[in-house]
């Protein structure tokens, strides 16, 4: 594919380093760039939608735009309003800030904007940069920005199956350190790393903060958490279809005996 005309979405929102990092990255692959983006953070609302709110749209430049709502409403603005004439090739999200790996893609905005771009027919890809696994605060924007080009030129000149998204995340390493590419299948935590911590106010009132407690778990060998815990960068397939095919047949030989 040459020149396309390609759509950048994120979920940390439209001032967020990932997003210019992304920026950065797409401009190596096109001089057609668009960005839309949430007017503020987004993280962890999954494929949530604003039903119950306008949406407001405000442009920053040419082809660069925000939306007071979630990464989803992002995509579907830009499809149905912004680029409704000329819709893009390709939908990037992120550069998100921390990885989406095993359970993550479910609740991550990066990736739900991912997947609303394949459901609207646009080959998508969520790309994440890890951190946190070295003891280090700083996020290594310099590792995504180095590779994400050269990965994301390889995966385009690939063939790719119908309704099925690429989930990059990118390790906890300099870019020198980076141990290569693999192609993952989704992991699975051997351990629950969401938590809630609970805290009290000056009036005594209890409130919450829900957090990840950082734990590493054991995962298995092929999987994207393996990978980004070994310095690889780690590319998962991932399928609209979330159907257990294996159970859905125990289950129709089950009922089928028992309405018979």
């Amino acid at each position: 594919m040459s020149q396309p005309r390609i759509l950048l979405v994120n979920d940390d929102g439209i001032h967020a380093p990932g997003l210019s990092v992304l920026e950065e990255i797409a401009r190596t692959l096109s001089d057609d760039v668009w960005t839309v983006a949430p007017a503020e953070e987004q993280s962890g609302m999954g494929r949530a939608l604003t039903l119950n709110a306008p949406l407001r749209v405000h442009q920053y430049d040419d082809k660069r735009y925000s939306v007071s709502g979630t990464p989803t409403d992002c995509v579907h603005m830009a499809m149905d309003i912004l680029m409704k004439d000329a819709r893009p090739d390709l939908l990037l999200s992120g550069v998100n800030s921390g990885q989406n790996i095993a359970e993550d893609v479910t609740m991550s905005g990066t990736v739900a904007a991912a997947m609303h771009g394949v459901q609207m027919g646009v080959r998508s890809v969520a790309l994440s940069q890890a951190y946190g696994f070295e003891g280090r605060a700083k996020i290594r924007w310099e590792t995504a920005r180095q590779h994400g080009p050269r990965v994301l030129k390889a995966l385009l000149e690939t063939p790719w199956s119908e309704n099925t998204l690429l989930n990059v995340n990118f390790p906890d390493r300099a870019p020198d350190k980076v141990a290569g590419v693999e192609v993952t299948a989704q992991g699975q935590r051997d351990q629950v790393v969401l938590r809630a911590d609970a805290r009290t106010d000056l009036r005594g009132r209890d409130y919450y903060w829900l957090g990840f407690n950082g734990k590493l778990s054991d995962p298995a060998v092929g999987t994207d958490l393996r990978a980004v815990y070994e310095g690889r960068i780690s590319v998962t397939p991932l399928h609209l279809d979330l159907t257990n095919y294996e159970a859905r047949t125990r289950l129709k030989d089950a009922l089928g005996e028992t309405l018979d």
